[in-house]
């Protein structure tokens, strides 16, 4: 998906960091389980990964491009 207004940047960015911040949590819950599911805690983990790839990405977009 390519977006070219900051404003739909940001507000895409702001909803991965609530998405990362919940995972954060569901994760940290898991890992203090005992009986926990070592391939949702593995699959969770992925996903908050890719989460913090795709918000670098939107990051680097917001930077201007300075010319050489």
């Amino acid at each position: 998906m390519t977006m070219s207004y900051p404003q739909d940047i940001q507000r895409r960015l702001i909803e991965l960091e609530v998405e990362h911040r919940d995972l954060d949590a569901v994760i940290d819950a898991l890992v203090r389980d005992l009986h926990r599911d070592e391939f949702q805690l593995r699959r969770l983990k992925k996903r908050k990964l890719q989460l913090k790839d795709h918000m670098t990405l939107l990051k680097m977009q917001l930077i201007p491009d300075i010319p050489a």
